[in-house]
């Protein structure tokens, strides 16, 4: 006879107990334990034939798979197709993950406008939509307003795995969507849809799936309001691909970056801006990201690399006296504790005294950095508000600052240069680097300046010439 067992699974990171925590001991969130029910089956049960899973054996020697031209198939929207390594890949399991209202679903319908044009073997591709959070109807009229009118896009609004693939075997279609993963549920798993189980096991069905019927697969997933992906973290190792969709839905920009890519690069972005008729892309992101005021201080800009691509940011810092015992820090765009170590240098070896001082940073367009070249700039636009001397706004400023207040030497410094070059820029103030690098940048139209300590680096960039 099949035993019910009952455990309580944290929510935010699938950590297991017998019974219920105010305080989840893995994850420390609190009140997030729910208590599931599962069915343990005895040996004699696991043995009958319809308990057992079909698995195929067959080994092949790596030498005698063929490839398939078409195994990667483009959805001819280039700032996506970079994100996913050159496009969709036959069989794989993609998730794409943002906050609510950044368009994912948007994003999901306009691929399919493209895919739905795509042929393979002679027939165009069939696309499989699943609307679990919405009705056909509303995904209609969503589809209307950004014109999208295939016929062989299929829409369907079952919310049960088992049913789901039920239709998938009626009509069999080469490429699926699901929105989103937390509406899916399980019959077999004894928890509400959107539960830590619920969405293991609905992902696992839906991997094998797609690795059976070589279905390749967009799952949309929710994060919570730290900016993770809901449910267990064993859902990003399960999928092939974790993108995420990125920006403020009150902004026009949206930033795509790859998390992961098992048939890719990882770090590549793609940046959209979101017009009235759905997400278009943006081909030469920096010309939009830096719209520097000419003669304004705090105001410096960086050039970053994401991905495989270079982007100019523009960072502000506005920084004034504060009216209260502890000084303000906001930071928008960068990393918290990178300003207040930023800050710690200045006040070390610059001899600023801000412990009066309430400091706000922001980098312009809605867009995080993530690498640390951005710190030369950044300790820079704070001086330039703090003397209300503007910086040049044809100077671009690249390096890491150690707590040294060193400048230390970032990568790809050359293809930097040439970028900014290109925007024209004619003033770049950057870490000291070697020979080797020294005759690869020396022709480039722009004049360096190389620096090693962060001394050295105000003085350059608060010169007035």
């Amino acid at each position: 006879m099949a035993k019910v067992k009952s455990k309580w699974v944290c929510q935010n990171c699938g950590y297991e107990t017998v019974s219920y925590l105010g305080k989840c001991p893995e994850c420390g969130q609190f009140g997030t334990f729910v208590e599931e029910t599962t069915t343990i089956l005895t040996s004699k049960e696991m043995s009958k034939p319809e308990n057992i899973v079909a698995v195929d054996s067959k080994i092949s020697k790596i030498s005698e798979i063929a490839l398939d031209k078409t195994i990667r198939f483009k959805s001819n929207i280039d700032e996506l197709d970079r994100v996913l390594g050159g496009g969709f890949v036959q069989g794989s399991l993609i998730l794409l993950a943002g906050d609510p209202g950044i368009g994912k679903s948007t994003l999901v319908l306009q691929t399919t406008k493209n895919i739905c044009e795509i042929k393979l073997k002679e027939e165009k591709l069939k696309v499989l939509y699943v609307c679990a959070e919405e009705s056909p109807l509303q995904v209609k009229l969503r589809a209307e307003r950004l014109g999208v009118k295939p016929d062989n896009l299929y829409l369907t609004n079952q919310t049960c795995v088992d049913e789901i693939v039920n239709q998938i075997d009626k009509i069999n279609p080469d490429f699926l969507i699901v929105d989103s993963i937390q509406s899916v549920f399980c019959a077999n798993v004894a928890s509400s849809a959107g539960s830590v189980s619920q969405i293991r096991e609905c992902t696992n069905i839906l991997m094998r799936l797609a690795k059976q019927k070589n279905l390749t697969t967009i799952i949309i997933g929710h994060v919570t309001k730290e900016g993770n992906i809901a449910g267990p973290k064993v859902l990003e190792h399960m999928v092939d691909c974790v993108i995420n969709f990125e920006g403020d839905k009150y902004k026009h920009y949206r930033i795509l970056r790859c998390i992961k890519n098992r048939f890719g690069a990882i770090s590549e972005v793609g940046v959209f801006k979101m017009e009235d008729d759905g997400l278009v892309e943006v081909n030469s992101p920096s010309q939009i990201l830096m719209e520097q005021p000419e003669g304004a201080t705090g105001s410096a800009v960086v050039a970053t690399l994401e991905g495989s691509r270079i982007f100019l940011h523009e960072i502000q810092a506005l920084v004034g006296s504060t009216n209260y015992a502890n000084p303000r820090r906001v930071a928008v765009g960068i990393e918290y504790n990178r300003l207040l170590q930023i800050l710690a240098v200045l006040e070390k070896k610059v001899g600023l005294n801000l412990s009066k001082q309430d400091v706000y940073v922001n980098v312009v367009g809605g867009i995080d950095i993530i690498e640390p070249s951005y710190d030369l700039a950044l300790a820079i636009a704070i001086i330039s508000s703090i003397r209300d001397i503007p910086i040049n706004n044809t100077t671009i400023i690249i390096g890491e600052v150690g707590l040294l207040g060193e400048i230390r030497y970032v990568d790809n410094i050359e293809r930097r240069l040439k970028e900014a070059a290109k925007l024209g820029f004619k003033k770049a103030i950057i870490p000291k680097v070697s020979d080797k690098i020294n005759q690869k940048i020396k022709n480039i139209d722009i004049e360096i300046k190389q620096v090693s300590k962060l001394t050295d680096a105000i003085v350059q960039a608060l010169k007035q010439e």
